[in-house]
């Protein structure tokens, strides 16, 4: 049979003829949990927000918020659910559903269910201090009638969850694991297998099946293109992808970690990375999206290799024959395409140490939070003196691929690091590229941003005032 099982809001279900292009979202309506509304259906709105639980690294479990529209419901086997309806009732509302009402957060209500779940999500953060609230966490919600005032209020009356707060108790017991999934359906296969093993046999027999890591991409594309995959294989399972390590010679990050689990697990101490995450969506996108899924969509506008690229990285690809490891400014071959065989996966990234002791991100959008990327350069320098030891610059979005700035390298690498000497090589960035005229940005924009973010760069770093 073609059936899951999972718990929402607190209650054993199973969900019967589940198809490999369900949503959570459209599972849920149908349950009669209309809570969760469409309102963009590509993670932009956070109207559809639910709680998920995930593992916590001290053995507990995580109450994370996620865009139930992206989220396919067989990737949830086993899984366990909270939806907005599940924190209170009208006879007995949750803590912030009582806040948002005396404090007027709610006009039209569409989505308020969204900003519910979201603030409960940072409500029952771990380490979280009463009288703390990170305001960011709502920066996946969008209100279209009320107004940000009357709901950042609510959010910041909030104190923390009292000792008996069922859902505070439920934090300190274990997350459900990972079950193994295998659907047959009419409308293709979806497999979640729970070893690496399992998944590479799978790819071997469905060579171009498509992977599903954290489905921020993938998602819009079935909600949105109605985009349908023979096969689909959920790599959300296996505990080989969800690795951090420090060797004496590299950091590895396992492709399967999402971005706010890399957030927390480094806390700070690769600050390129820690400039980077919080530019990345929102909350809600980086609970469920992943270094692996980020690079093998392979877009030429994602955040994340212009970072790597700078970082000298190297993606770790695994088969059913054994691993090859790719520099990442080899990995892009076209646009949208790699070197990654059809019988291939990420397994990890590898950064190699010690890390550049300089380095900066600048991400030219149309908003700072929550915006797709015009521009996007990663810088890391190393300086020997005054005098430019080494230096690797990545740009998005101005090529067909993420690409390193090779000519500017060659113009800094061994120069006095002056003034001068920048000028003279965002000069040379300008021309890096083949940046094109879109919606985003035209291609004269672009240059002018890229020869921007290196002067930025510099003054910011040697903390001189600005010339013109």
């Amino acid at each position: 049979m073609n059936s899951i099982t999972l718990i929402v809001n607190g209650v054993p279900c199973e969900a019967h003829d589940v198809r490999p292009h369900t949503t959570l979202l459209n599972w849920l309506r149908d349950q009669g949990l209309t809570g969760s509304k469409e309102g963009c259906a590509e993670g932009e709105c956070g109207a559809c927000a639910v709680l998920v639980a995930r593992p916590a690294e001290d053995g507990g479990t995580r109450l994370e918020s996620v865009n139930a529209c992206l989220v396919m419901l067989a990737a949830l086997n086993g899984g366990e659910v909270v939806t907005a309806e599940g924190l209170g009732s009208p006879g007995n509302l949750h803590p912030v559903q009582r806040e948002l009402a005396v404090r007027g957060g709610s006009q039209c209500g569409y989505c308020t269910p969204g900003f519910v779940v979201s603030m409960a999500a940072e409500y029952y953060r771990e380490d979280r201090r009463a009288s703390d609230f990170d305001i960011h966490a709502l920066s996946g919600n969008l209100c279209r009638c009320t107004g940000y005032r009357p709901i950042v209020d609510a959010a910041l009356a909030l104190g923390g969850p009292a000792q008996e707060d069922p859902f505070a108790r439920r934090r300190e017991q274990p997350a459900p694991a990972p079950q193994p999934t295998h659907l047959q359906t009419p409308d293709g296969e979806f497999h979640r297998p729970t070893t690496l093993a399992e998944a590479v046999d799978l790819l071997a027999a469905n060579s171009g099946a498509v992977l599903l890591a954290g489905g921020t991409d993938w998602g819009v594309d079935v909600n949105l293109r109605h985009s349908r995959a023979a096969v689909t294989i959920a790599l959300d399972g296996l505990p080989e992808l969800r690795t951090l390590n420090w060797a004496d010679d590299h950091l590895e990050i396992g492709a399967g970690l999402t971005l706010s689990e890399i957030e927390r697990r480094l806390a700070g101490r690769v600050p390129l990375l820690a400039e980077w995450l919080p530019l990345f969506a929102s909350r809600l996108i980086r609970n469920s999206a992943t270094l692996g899924g980020n690079l093998g969509t392979a877009s030429p506008i994602g955040d994340s290799p212009p970072v790597l690229l700078a970082l000298d990285a190297r993606v770790v690809l695994a088969s059913n024959a054994g691993e090859r490891e790719v520099p990442l400014s080899d990995y892009f071959t076209g646009y949208r395409r790699t070197v990654r065989r059809g019988d291939e996966l990420i397994r990890a990234v590898r950064i190699p140490l010690p890390l550049a002791p300089i380095t900066g991100f600048y991400k030219i959008a149309k908003r700072r939070f929550d915006d797709i990327s015009s521009v996007a350069v990663g810088i890391a320098l190393e300086l020997d003196g005054e005098v430019v030891r080494s230096v690797r610059i990545g740009l998005g979005g101005v090529a067909a691929t993420p690409i390193r700035a090779y000519a500017t390298e060659e113009a800094l690498t061994g120069q006095p690091w002056t003034e001068r000497t920048v000028r003279e090589a965002a000069r040379v960035l300008r021309g890096e590229g083949t940046p094109l005229d879109d919606h985003r940005a035209s291609a004269a924009y672009r240059a002018a941003m890229l020869e921007q973010a290196l002067l930025k760069f510099y003054f910011e770093k040697t903390g001189q005032e600005v010339t013109v």
